[in-house]
């Protein structure tokens, strides 16, 4: 089963450049399909593989600061192939 899933990612702390950037570093190299933009990161794929990726890459991230924020949506289908049609 796939899944697109979306991420904002917001430690609430005055350094947080830093800790965004490297979560993002780390999900592109996890050979997922991952879609950046502003305001949120996309993360596509199987549902098993992407949710390992992201359970070790979350608790790291929140490890490493002080406190933080995650807003996730998951939808159940791989949309990373989207494109408005109007």
């Amino acid at each position: 089963m796939n899944i697109s899933v979306e991420l904002t990612f917001s430690p609430l702390q005055d350094t947080f450049e830093e800790h965004i950037i490297n979560f993002i570093k780390k999900l592109r190299a996890s050979g997922l399909t991952i879609l950046e933009n502003p305001l949120s990161t996309q993360v596509y794929g199987d549902y098993d593989t992407v949710m390992a990726v992201l359970n070790t890459e979350i608790k790291e991230a929140f490890e490493l600061m002080d406190k933080g924020l995650l807003f996730m949506k998951i939808v159940k289908s791989d949309r990373s192939d989207y494109e408005p049609h109007f």
